[in-house]
């Protein structure tokens, strides 16, 4: 389990360019790491977000938050309350 994550890992790092995503991949599985790695190094498990928090985190990587925040809510990352107010990190499943 840890060679795999290692290995999505580095295939992950390929998105990025001094720090910052270059684009959001297309492909649902690699788009799929990229969101596994931003959700577990941008948020901690134990606290909520403002949406404006979560944007900010994001931010720091790419300009488009709002897909990004899209794609993590849509892709089970981030839970987010039904008035939208508050995000939380879900738990990852365990395998």
């Amino acid at each position: 389990m840890s060679d795999q994550r290692s290995s999505s890992s580095h295939g992950v790092a390929a998105l990025f360019s001094q720090g910052r995503l270059t684009a959001i991949p297309r492909k649902t599985a690699r788009r799929e790491q990229l969101l596994e790695h931003l959700a577990h190094t941008l948020f901690r498990p134990d606290r909520t977000y403002t949406e404006r928090e979560v944007n900010d985190a994001l931010l720091t990587v790419h300009e488009d938050c709002a897909a990004l925040r899209r794609y993590l809510v849509i892709g089970g990352k981030l839970a987010r309350t039904k008035d939208g107010v508050t995000y939380r990190l879900l738990a990852r499943p365990v395998v």
